[in-house]
């Protein structure tokens, strides 16, 4: 995907189409994925053809045409996203369940995109040593993609030039640590369009050795992979991550839930959604916590939200999910948002928010 979730959320036009459907990554079921984005586009047509004429619609037409004919459904991972406007025909494969269907607003639907990104489910794994490096993204225990592109970065510049340079401990490692830091820099680089946290694989020397020279330490995980072969297949690291990240995500999930607590206890805490959406565009709204499969039309008028019916989600001046939008305007204001399961806020409907004061 050539355009970032930063880019994606600063789009604002008469109309952007999210088109959002579950996928298969094996086959015979990726076979039935083509028919079920052609019926989703089908769908997003014939919604744009009761509001505009058949020329507004033609391009968006030829757009949905285009990605669907770029689209290889047996590289498919668990849902796929399509968004398309006046200027942007793009489409992303995620590693989440999402709900199917089709959203049309003044702004991209990008919810399912960020909470791809927020789960601590996603990560990356460092392959680190002095000769090469690797960079694997992966989803629980599954392999999402080896990066290319600058990876893997091989240490072609970074080595003693001679026997008597090589005979000095502390050149060759200034050596390394330089280039450790150019990696942590290329590292950066895709984490700032896809920012998720970071395991390393490597020797203990090498892990603190890259820690003294990373520039967000606070996003790498404070365990690494003991590596013995660098070269192992990408399946092979994600499953030895998936052993370390198991009991991470464990201890972060229940953090949160405690930060929750706290606040539901201090008095920081909002459930009603008017509340929300009032304290949000002052500032105050520190986290947002959401249940997932959490979606509502609605309709804002006089700065009141008011919930729609789903068969009045179509009309023209709904919105088709307010918990998005709020996330949004949330993250637009410095805030965060936690996606937790379906079932973990039910006393509060589903939906919250940490105060800042």
């Amino acid at each position: 995907m050539s355009i970032t979730l930063k880019k994606l959320r600063n789009v604002s036009s008469e109309t952007c189409v999210t088109i959002i459907l579950n996928t298969h990554r094996t086959g015979p079921d990726n076979n039935k994925d083509p028919l079920t984005l052609k019926n989703l586009i089908k769908e997003a047509e014939n919604r744009l053809s009761a509001d505009f004429d058949k020329k507004y619609v033609q391009n968006f037409t030829e757009k949905f045409q285009q990605l669907e004919e770029s689209i290889d459904h047996k590289m498919n991972l668990e849902s796929l996203i399509l968004f398309v406007s006046k200027d942007i025909a793009e489409y992303t494969r995620l590693p989440i369940k999402v709900e199917d269907r089709v959203v049309i607003d003044n702004t991209f639907h990008t919810r399912d995109l960020m909470r791809s990104l927020h789960m601590d489910k996603n990560y990356y794994i460092l392959v680190l040593n002095q000769q090469k490096v690797r960079l694997i993204e992966a989803s629980s225990d599954k392999l999402v993609r080896e990066i290319g592109d600058p990876f893997p970065i091989e240490n072609i510049h970074f080595h003693p030039t001679n026997q008597k340079e090589a005979s000095f401990a502390g050149r060759e490692r200034n050596l390394i640590t330089e280039y450790f830091n150019r990696i942590d820099k290329d590292v950066n680089k895709i984490r700032n369009q896809h920012p998720l946290p970071v395991l390393i694989s490597s020797t203990e020397p090498n892990y603190h050795l890259y820690l003294e020279v990373a520039d967000k330490k606070h996003s790498i995980i404070d365990k690494f992979i003991p590596q013995t072969d660098a070269d192992a297949s990408a399946s092979h690291f994600v499953e030895e991550a998936w052993k370390v990240m198991k009991d991470y995500i464990v201890e972060k999930n229940n953090a949160r839930k405690e930060e929750l607590l706290e606040a539901v206890n201090s008095g920081k805490f909002y459930s009603d959604v008017n509340d929300i959406w009032r304290a949000i565009h002052r500032g105050q709204v520190k986290t947002l916590f959401i249940e997932q499969g959490l979606f509502q039309p609605a309709i804002i008028e006089d700065d009141n939200v008011s919930f729609v019916s789903a068969d009045e989600r179509t009309d023209k001046e709904v919105i088709d999910d307010i918990y998005d939008e709020m996330i949004e305007y949330n993250l637009d204001f410095g805030g965060d948002v936690v996606f937790l399961p379906k079932g973990e806020l039910d006393k509060f409907n589903g939906f919250g928010a940490i105060l800042r004061y």
